[in-house]
């Protein structure tokens, strides 16, 4: 392919030098660039790269796109256009061959739920007989291939590169999360979608978004600019209409003229429930999707996976999949990674991994277990650092009024004082007047603090403890059989980040260790007993 061609694709302001060359590859990073590479200056919100033009052209770049003027060699070639992220997305797209015109492909969006949708559809495209692919926040996955995620949507260069090597694999149906972050940085530029999926909006990532109509305008791009200006001829468009931001967005979508399907738990939307019943072993009844109704069950617990499970029926109807498959992928699918993951014991507890870091998600995942728990509902979360500020005591005073026992602690604590975190956290907590409860006021060993609080039949308390590990054997430590265990904030991660180190830390397999530690204490006091009974 020769610079030229690309040329045609993007709203070029000026061009200078040899235009006819070959372009070999597209970078974004200097230090990625090879003889013949077309390297996008990109300007980003810690570095820009048009400071790095110079060192592309002396790596062999054949040219540099850039948004404004800047000093390069005489012999150099260079284009400038109005939005370099912008060009690079249609760039990216030609060159690679438009991957995703070769598959179905799906793009999910909004706050929460996309990860669980995604697995859905894969399960669903599973079951219909379909190759497919995933693209998301616990990793890119296609034809037994995984590969770490280490952005929810990938940089647009890497996201057509990936998708032309699914398109080559034989992957004929794909789901992406497409975040707001991806949207608003054009991420997604060049790519044609067949169909696009809305979640719900609830605050989050205004550290990056000024404000919230900022973040769903966002969001409301994939439908309203991606969605529209893909050439796929049957496009469609799927949306929870019971959230707030959702009935705002069917109206946008409708005036469009997308084919738009609505869903939600209540009977006036073109997809609900009918007759759903579930507790902790998962989701089961039926679902009417304009008025055909399917027979479903789920390992999926709770109102928000019976939400995701709408969205996921609606796109797959969408699609025409047959709905026996669309059932059996329902079925399939045990669990998703971090998302209400259960943590197997012998000590008659349950512990669950979420993902929850945001309020809403938050005050769902707590609503929903409530009333599931055979005991008490202890909740163990912190906020991550270098992030929203102000959503740390609204997470505090929503854990504190929904949580019998509160552990406060840190999450990924970056650059920031994880005590000053959590005291951000208790703001929230203290408007509750919530009991703050201390292990030295208990004293030592921890069974005595344990006794005390097992007895405590309608105060509800919190701890404070920065080390997670420490924070989750605490936990761990307090239940008892019936109770319930959530460890919220970080579901699937694998890793924890404090200050610049990013260091191993699984909140599930950490869970294990402490569970294994307690049962071999406990059986062991055991052993001690029976014997001192014996003598």
């Amino acid at each position: 392919m020769r610079l030229r061609e690309l040329l045609a694709v993007a709203e070029i302001e000026e061009a200078r030098g040899k235009l006819d060359q070959p372009v070999t590859g597209l970078a974004y990073d200097s230090r990625q660039v090879k003889e013949g590479s077309v390297f996008f200056a990109v300007p980003g919100s810690h570095v820009d790269g048009h400071a790095f033009a110079g060192e592309a052209l002396d790596r062999g770049a054949a040219a540099v796109v850039l948004e404004r003027e800047i000093a390069l060699p005489d012999h150099a070639t260079w284009v400038r256009v109005r939005n370099v992220r912008r060009a690079m997305g249609q760039w990216s797209a030609m060159f690679f061959g438009y991957p995703g015109r070769r598959m179905v492909l799906l793009g999910v969006t909004g706050t929460n739920g996309k990860t669980t949708v995604t697995y859905l559809l894969e399960s669903i495209f599973a079951a219909a007989g379909m190759v497919s692919g995933v693209i998301g926040t616990v990793n890119y996955r296609y034809r037994g291939r995984t590969i770490r995620a280490p952005q929810t949507t990938p940089e647009s260069i890497d996201l057509e590169a990936l998708l032309a090597e699914m398109a080559e694999s034989g992957v004929q149906s794909a789901a992406m999360e497409v975040s707001s972050h991806a949207l608003a940085l054009e991420r997604v530029r060049g790519i044609d979608f067949d169909g696009a999926l809305f979640t719900n909006l609830s605050r989050d990532h205004l550290d990056f978004h000024p404000d919230m109509d900022h973040y769903f305008s966002s969001k409301a791009s994939l439908f309203t600019d991606y969605l529209r200006s893909s050439i796929k001829h049957r496009k469609f468009a799927v949306i929870h209409g019971e959230d707030g931001r959702g009935a705002e967005l069917l109206s946008k979508v409708r005036q469009t003229g997308l084919e738009v399907l609505s869903y939600g738990r209540g009977t006036s939307w073109d997809v609900h429930p009918l007759d759903v019943e579930g507790d902790l072993g998962g989701l089961r009844g039926k679902i009417s999707v304009q008025g055909q109704v399917i027979e479903f069950s789920s390992r999926l617990i709770g109102r928000a996976n019976l939400e995701n499970i709408l969205g996921a029926v609606g796109a797959s109807f969408s699609l025409g999949l047959p709905p026996r498959a669309v059932a059996d992928g329902i079925k399939r699918l045990k669990m998703v990674p971090g998302r209400l993951e259960g943590v197997e014991n012998s000590l008659g507890i349950t512990v669950l991994v979420d993902y929850a870091h945001t309020p809403d998600a938050l005050e769902k995942v707590l609503e929903i277990l409530g009333p599931l728990s055979h005991g008490r509902l202890i909740c163990v979360f912190g906020c991550g650092g270098d992030r929203d500020r102000g959503k740390r005591p609204l997470m505090g005073g929503i854990a504190a009024r929904l949580g019998d026992l509160v552990v406060l602690t840190s999450d990924n604590p970056r650059t920031e004082d994880p005590v000053k975190i959590i005291e951000e956290i208790e703001e929230g907590v203290r408007k509750t007047a919530l009991t703050k409860f201390s292990i030295l006021d208990f004293g030592f060993p921890i069974t005595d603090l344990k006794s005390k609080i097992a007895n405590l039949k309608s105060e509800k308390g919190y701890f404070v403890e920065p080390n997670r590990r420490a924070a989750i054997r605490l936990a761990l430590q307090l239940a008892r059989a019936g109770d319930l265990v959530l460890l919220a904030g970080k579901g699937h991660e694998d890793y924890q980040i404090i200050g610049s180190q990013r260091l191993q830390f699984d909140d599930r397999e950490v869970t294990r260790e402490e569970l294994e530690k307690i049962a071999t204490k406990r059986s062991g006091s055991g052993a001690q007993r029976s014997a001192k009974g014996d003598s």
